[in-house]
This record gives structure tokens, C-alpha cells and sequence, in this order.
């Protein structure tokens, strides 16, 4: 894409020899990439990290967030080698789909700590659910935007979801859809809001999602059996 290919030359003239790789992560990376929809997600990894290097690259990420994106994950060679473990489900992500734009790839020889893995899916989970109820309250009389709110949490839920299924040592296929699926055949539940909320958010004209307090509900009840799911893997030795 152009307009990766003109942040990596911002970032390489706003950071000169400090600037050691930059990578491009996630959907963006992989085959489920929605170019209206999806993310962008990308780690630029400096040699060091100080005021000065925030104060070079203030214009780069401003402009990038400007352009819709999530900002640049900002981090130093160190820390990317010694974090693995606080952020098992990104760096998980970092190695199953990534691109190297720049620099050398610094992912490649990190080991992700799994100790933990279940509980932050878990935690990132319950933590997701209970925004989602939080908001959700708040909008019962407003069909629209509630239904705008499911709508925009559901690539999430999809994202957990297939860390879920590898934490149950599930092989995932690329593809929110796919991901749907296999929930759907794993845990032999009904998954279908999830799949209605997928054609919401991609503009499908031909969807009809109902009432959607109704789909809320189903919603819900959907995403707490995703985390009964995680929630039993500890005791099936997940």
C-alpha cells in the first residue's frame, strides 16, 4: 500500500540510524485484511527511546492517526525481546501475521511466553464483555447506535476467539469468518450474531439483522459462551 510505503519514509527521516525495523501486524498482514474496516496495526522499533525520539516522530504519528490508523507501537529492541510474556496475545499476532517493511525482522527469534497466555485471553475477554454491557446499557433506545456498537466490537471478539480456539491447541484458518466457524463446530453453539454483526460491519446491503436489541441479547449470550469456553481450558489443562 502507498500509504505504508510513505510512513515508513517518514519514520526513516524522522528517526535516521535509531530506527531498527518496522512491521506491519494483523489483519493488514494476513488474508481477513477489510481495507474500509480493518486496521492497520504496525511496531516501529527504535534503538532507544527518549524525549528526543517522541518529539522527532509527534508529526509521523500524528499524521498517521489523522489518516484513520491506530498509532505505530513505539518500542526499543530490549523491549521487544523481554515483553513477549506481558503480551503473550500480541506478540502471538506479531508472529503469525506479520510484514517487515523495514529493517530487520525482530519478531522472528522472539519466544512467547504461553504461561500465561490463557488468562490474558481470558482477561481481555471479560474485560471486552463487560465494556460492551457497560455501553450497551446505555443505548437500549437507540436501535441504531446500539446496533453501531455491536457492530464495531465484533472484530474483537473475532480476534479473541481465534486466540481462544489456539489456546484449546485449535489450528485456525485465517478469516473472521473462518474463525466463526470453528467456534461455532468447537463449542457446538449457535454463533450467528457474530456472523449477522460481520455483514453489518462490511456494509452488506442484502442483511437484514433484525430488531437489534434482540441481537444484542444473542450477542451477549454468545460472547459469555466464548468465555465459559477459556474459562474451562485451565481445567482441561488448556
Amino acid at each position: 500500500m502507498d500509504e505504508l510505503k510513505e510512513l515508513v519514509a517518514k519514520l526513516e527521516r524522522a528517526y535516521g540510524d535509531e530506527l531498527v525495523s518496522v512491521v506491519l501486524y494483523g489483519s493488514g498482514a494476513g488474508g481477513d485484511h477489510h481495507r474500509k474496516f480493518s486496521d492497520l496495526n504496525v511496531v516501529c522499533v527504535l534503538k532507544r527511546i527518549t524525549p528526543h525520539e517522541l518529539f522527532a516522530g509527534e508529526p509521523v504519528l500524528k499524521w498517521w492517526r489523522d489518516r484513520g490508523h491506530p498509532s505505530p507501537l513505539l518500542m526499543t529492541e530490549e523491549e521487544a525481546h523481554n515483553s513477549s510474556d506481558s503480551f503473550p496475545i500480541e506478540f502471538r499476532d506479531m508472529q503469525d501475521r506479520r510484514k517487515v517493511l523495514f529493517g530487520s525482522d525482530v519478531i522472528a527469534g522472539i519466544q512467547v511466553d504461553t504461561r500465561y497466555y490463557r488468562v490474558h485471553i481470558e482477561h481481555e475477554l471479560r474485560a471486552a464483555l463487560f465494556r460492551l454491557r457497560q455501553k450497551g446499557a446505555q443505548l437500549l433506545s437507540d436501535p441504531s447506535a446500539l446496533l453501531g456498537l455491536c457492530a464495531d466490537s465484533v472484530s474483537t471478539f473475532c480476534l479473541l476467539g481465534r486466540h481462544a480456539l489456539n489456546a484449546a491447541r485449535v489450528e485456525t484458518k485465517l478469516g473472521k469468518r473462518n474463525v466463526v466457524r470453528q467456534l461455532s463446530e468447537t463449542l457446538h453453539a449457535d454463533f450467528s450474531a457474530f456472523t449477522v454483526l460481520l455483514d453489518v460491519r462490511e456494509g452488506k446491503t442484502d442483511v437484514d439483522p433484525g430488531d437489534p436489541s434482540e441481537l444484542f441479547s444473542r450477542y451477549l449470550e454468545e460472547v459469555r459462551k466464548l468465555v465459559e469456553f477459556v474459562d474451562q481450558l485451565e481445567n482441561r489443562g488448556g
